[in-house]
This record gives structure tokens, C-alpha cells and sequence, in this order.
């Protein structure tokens, strides 16, 4: 494979109930499983990356700890990694044993065992392995997770976060972000509205609507997901991204075809949708 990758993330909210601690969306996590085997059997070409959320895993442990992932190491806040880590890989498990069970090929990759974070922001990252995999038909798989910081102990990063650690280096041409909302809405909690565009130069207006993540949230609910995809999307003009609800059948495959669902973030005025490959 030769082609520039696809980014897809399947968001916490998507796959776990956030308002019920350590609980999966099962039907659910498998239809997308099911959905994406599909598109990749008529879409051999197009490598993917994917990344999933830690939902009702990660950030319960986080709350639960009453550790944000910001603070100066101490004994307590240890145990608060070694938890919040665990529960985010029990979800990464389940994840892996579902995209298998469709006849996926999905690769493993724990950011907490090859990032190196400074103050909370991605310093080091050996991806040769991963892009190695990207390249030869394997799905690696990527996920909010906890790790080691040189100036504060731990870190928490969603998966956005890496996303924009990756992009520079693997030159996506897609983002695709599936969680439950059917797209960014104008007005939060009230619901009016979905953006069907957002460009940087639109950001200011579009961020005053946006509220916090329904359920227990750390890495920074809507606005903060859609805050860094407008800065990659400003670093990386030739990127398009979605972020849409993977909720109704049918959605997600949709949007791997290129359709125009939810609502699209792109440097450009106008985009004709297509796959980008």
C-alpha cells in the first residue's frame, strides 16, 4: 500500500455508556467492527488507522482518583496512572477481541508503552512499527490512554490528541470522528442546530455553542475535540475531517464511502466529499 492513510476514531461515547461505569455499547461496537470489515473488502487500498475512546473505562478511573492527569508526581497519583491504565487497556481488549472476531487485522499499539509525554504534550514517539503495519494491510489501533510525562509523572491523551501527534508524520487525508452526537450543534445542551461546516476562520463562532461532553469526560468534551481538529486542519490544509454519530446503522459505513454526513472541518471553503484517497 502506497495510499495516504485514514485516520478513524470510534469516540468513549460511541462505544461504552459514559453514564454507567466500565459498560459496553456490544451491539453497537460490533456493527461497527462489522461495518468497516465491509468497507475494507471493497476498499483493500486504503490503509486505516484507528483509534477508540476510553468511555466508561479510563475516565471513571480518572474521576474516581480525582486525577486529571496534570499534576506533579506524588505516591498517590501512581496509583491513580497504574488505574486509570488498566481500565483503559480492559477496554482496548475488548475492542481488539471484537475488530478480530469481523476478520479485521488489528494491531495493537499502546500509547502507554511507546509515548513519552512533557507537561502533557506528546515529546517522543517511535511509530516506525506502526506505520510499518499501516503500510503492509494491518489495522493499527490506537486509544485514550495514560502516559509517562518527564515533568508531571503521568498524562492522560485522547485520542485526538494523538491523532495530531500522528498527522505531521503519516500524512492522513481523512479524519473521520464517530461518536453520538450527529455532528457538532450550534447551541449545547439545547440541541439546535448541527454545523454542516466548520472552517478556522468560523471557530470563534462556532466554539461559543459548544459545552462539555455529556457523562464523565477528562480529555475536554466537543470543544476540545473539535479545538485540535481545527488546528490540525490549519497545520494540514489537504486534510478533511467528520465528526458525525456512529449511532444508526448505516452511518459509519456512509461516511467511509464519503458521503457528507455531520458535520465536516476543513481549511477550505467548500469540499466535494469524496474519499481523498
Amino acid at each position: 500500500m502506497n495510499a495516504r492513510p485514514w485516520f478513524v476514531k470510534w469516540g468513549g461515547s460511541l462505544i461504552t455508556h459514559k453514564t454507567r461505569p466500565r459498560t459496553v455499547r456490544r451491539q453497537v461496537l460490533r456493527r461497527l467492527a462489522d461495518e468497516l470489515a465491509a468497507f475494507r473488502a471493497a476498499h483493500p487500498d486504503v490503509p486505516i488507522l484507528l483509534g477508540h475512546g476510553s468511555g466508561s473505562f479510563g475516565h471513571w478511573a480518572a474521576r474516581a482518583h480525582n486525577w486529571q492527569g496534570r499534576t506533579p508526581p506524588a505516591p498517590a497519583d501512581w496509583k491513580a496512572v497504574m488505574a486509570v491504565a488498566q481500565a483503559a487497556a480492559e477496554l482496548h481488549a475488548q475492542v481488539l477481541e471484537t475488530l478480530r472476531a469481523a476478520g479485521i487485522p488489528a494491531w495493537s499499539f499502546p500509547p502507554s508503552a511507546s509515548v513519552l509525554a512533557h507537561n502533557g504534550q506528546i515529546r517522543d514517539w517511535n511509530i516506525a512499527t506502526l506505520a510499518h503495519a499501516l503500510q503492509t494491510g494491518w489495522v493499527p489501533v490506537v486509544y485514550g490512554d495514560v502516559v509517562l510525562d518527564t515533568r508531571q509523572g503521568g498524562a492522560i491523551l485522547s485520542t485526538e490528541d494523538l491523532f495530531m501527534a500522528l498527522a505531521p508524520l503519516l500524512r492522513p487525508t481523512r479524519l473521520l470522528l464517530a461518536g453520538q452526537e450527529p455532528g457538532v450543534w450550534r447551541a449545547w445542551p439545547q440541541r439546535e442546530d448541527i454545523w454542516s461546516r466548520i472552517t478556522p476562520a468560523e471557530w470563534a463562532a462556532a466554539q461559543r455553542g459548544m459545552g462539555a461532553a455529556q457523562g464523565v469526560d477528562v480529555t475536554g468534551g466537543m470543544a476540545g475535540k473539535v479545538a485540535r481538529m481545527v488546528a490540525l486542519v490549519q497545520q494540514h490544509p489537504d486534510v478533511e475531517v467528520r465528526i458525525f454519530s456512529g449511532l444508526s446503522p448505516g452511518t459509519f459505513r456512509r461516511a467511509l464511502e464519503g458521503e457528507p454526513v455531520g458535520t465536516l472541518i476543513s481549511a477550505a471553503t467548500s469540499s466535494g466529499g469524496g474519499q481523498g484517497t
